[in-house]
């Protein structure tokens, strides 16, 4: 059995016992937390928009710094910016049907 969950503008697909990244999350480490699935497909088939994710918060992280380079040819134009993503680490706990 798998689900689709989205949050922080992403989809992701996942099953029990999985642990993913996704965009930070505003919750306490140890945490658990409910999402709504998209679509859960399961043996007997699948379900749109019914049912729950159980998940729970093991750390706050920040991925790795991708670099921004802008660059204007012939005009000494040229910048340089970093960013780096804050990311929340959940692992997916239960995945209720309804």
């Amino acid at each position: 059995m798998y689900a689709i969950i989205q949050t922080g503008s992403k989809q992701y697909r996942v099953s029990e016992g999985s642990v993913i990244n996704v965009e930070k999350l505003n919750y306490q480490v140890g945490e658990e937390i409910e999402l709504r699935p998209l679509a859960i497909f399961a043996d007997s088939g699948f379900s749109l928009n019914r049912g729950k994710v159980i998940a729970k918060v093991l750390n706050h992280s920040k991925a790795k710094k991708v670099l921004v380079f802008k660059f204007r040819a012939k005009k000494n134009y040229k910048r340089l910016k970093g960013h780096r993503q804050e990311l929340t680490t959940i692992s997916i706990e239960k995945i209720l049907e309804e």
